[in-house]
């Protein structure tokens, strides 16, 4: 795993192996790790939201989530092995938290979405420790959330709530979260719990994965996208002819 800057925005190259073991040898140790995944719309975001780019730049590991950054690295000259999606990633800490004993604390949506989150989880890892639930509308009392949490004993932390919310809110207050690992995962819990469906496997090898949700919600997706991916295919054209390979940065620490 090595990192890489990209419109200046940090990312780690590596493959779901890598980040899944990095990641249990943090935790293992009690290191504390804020984790991100970038995509295109929260790259081309962060280029004009100073508080989403703190945020983003403050995490432990940034793993690359979006097949357009995958293939604009490439175009670029700098090889990425594959994308780590989130929910893919989600998935795979929750079988490693059920081998390994460590709780964990389900954030976001609706208080029906993330119940419905934890029965899932619950069916398919039966040894999984759930150390607490919650919605994600706490926006004015903040601070007995963490409180709750923090109180829980969950070692990690799973935040299912919309950019930039999420990772402000994960920066603002990870000194008093009390967790090992904390994690935005979007719109995770609703492709858990059936509200929404994901892209088949060919879309989401194929890049389309947007052009899906856009389908399934087109009023509130169509704009988001279609201005994103414009704007990154526009950074991506003026950066190649301006700049050419970006150099790698240093790695994250181990």
């Amino acid at each position: 795993m090595h990192r890489i800057e990209l419109f200046s925005c940090p990312m780690d190259v590596a493959t779901m192996e890598e980040s899944v073991d990095w990641i249990r040898r943090r935790v293992e140790q009690r290191i504390f790790t804020q984790h991100v995944v970038i995509n295109v719309a929260k790259l081309v975001h962060m280029q004009g939201d100073p508080s989403l780019a703190a945020s983003v730049k403050a995490c432990d590991i940034i793993n690359i989530d979006g097949m357009g950054i995958v293939w604009g690295a490439k175009l670029l000259g700098i090889p990425v092995p594959e994308r780590v999606a989130g929910v893919d990633l989600f998935e795979r800490l929750l079988a490693m938290s059920s081998e390994r004993g460590l709780s964990v604390f389900l954030l976001g949506a609706t208080q029906h979405v993330v119940e419905r989150t934890a029965d899932v989880v619950r069916a398919q890892h039966p040894e999984l420790q759930i150390a607490g639930c919650h919605h994600g509308y706490f926006w004015d009392d903040e601070e007995r959330i963490v409180d709750t949490i923090r109180e829980s004993g969950a070692r990690m932390l799973f935040v299912a709530i919309t950019s930039p919310k999420k990772e402000n809110f994960i920066n603002r207050w990870r000194e008093r979260l009390g967790v090992d690992f904390v994690m935005g995962v979007g719109g995770t819990f609703d492709v858990v719990a059936g509200k929404v469906r994901r892209a088949p496997r060919w879309m989401q090898r194929a890049g389309l994965e947007w052009l899906y949700r856009v389908i399934q919600e087109p009023r509130r997706m169509w704009k988001r996208y279609l201005v994103t991916n414009v704007r990154f295919a526009l950074m991506l054209l003026k950066l190649r002819t301006t700049r050419g390979k970006l150099p790698p940065v240093s790695p994250p620490q181990h």
